[in-house]
Formats: structure tokens, sequence, C-alpha cells
């Protein structure tokens, strides 16, 4: 079972693992083991995660979601595959975390009235500065 919060938890069975060689060091050993760990991960209709987490996960991570909506991330940090799994389960658990906090909705707010000020002056300062650098006029 893998817990993302005290709510969300993704049973291990729905995540699916392969192995392929991995690029890299590893010397001769990396032309005969499969490191590589790369997980497949569907979520269901009857997932835990909220639809507008989702949404937001295939906005902010858009090469890890397919057309079907399957999840695909791999690791090939280490030269055992069991690490390069638990690498991958905690991408998902990082990601997951990032798109499970909502974002602040803005606040419109006017500029203040010293801010509007300067900007006129240097406005006028830029606009002074080029009139006197043309021929006068005679």
């Amino acid at each position: 079972m893998l817990e993302i919060n005290d709510d969300i938890r993704i049973p291990l069975a729905e995540i699916r693992f392969t192995y392929v060689r991995s690029s890299g060091p590893g010397g001769q050993n990396v032309n005969k083991v499969a490191s590589k760990a790369v997980m497949r991960w569907t979520p269901g209709d009857d997932s835990t995660i909220p639809v507008s987490a989702m949404e937001r996960f295939r906005k902010l991570f858009p090469r890890c979601v397919t057309g079907e909506g399957e999840i695909v991330l791999s690791s090939q940090r280490t030269r055992d595959a069991l690490k390069n799994k638990e690498d991958c389960l905690n991408k998902l658990r990082d990601m997951l975390h990032q798109v499970l906090q909502e974002p602040k909705r803005r606040i419109k707010t006017k500029p203040t009235r010293g801010s509007v000020l300067r900007r006129l002056e240097n406005k006028a300062r830029q606009a002074k500065k080029k009139r006197e650098r043309q021929r006068p006029d005679f």
C-alpha cells in the first residue's frame, strides 16, 4: 500500500512495474542486468484521488501522462532494481503531494498611488530625455 496522506492510499496491486536495461554506469554489468524500473499506474474512477488533483497532475506533469491517462515514471538512479522501484514510488508520492495542495487564488489589487506617480514621473523623464536628443527645430 502506497500511502500518500491520511486519506489517500494506492494499492500496490494497481501499479505495474517492468524492468529494462539501464543506461549509465555499471561497466559490463549494464549490458546484462535489467535494473531500470518503469512504473505504470492507471488511476481508475474509484480512485481516492480527487478529479481536480488529477487535472492538476496532467497540467503540471504532461510528460508523465499518456493519452489514455496512464501515469508512467521511470528510475535508473542506482544499479539495484528494487531501489529504483522504491525511487519510482517516492517520485509518484512527491508528485501527488504537489498536486493535492490547492493553489491559492490570486487576489486582485490596485497599484498604490505612489507607484503610479513614480511610473508616470519615470515615463516623463524618459520622454524628456528623448525629446532633448532630437535635432533642434529652427
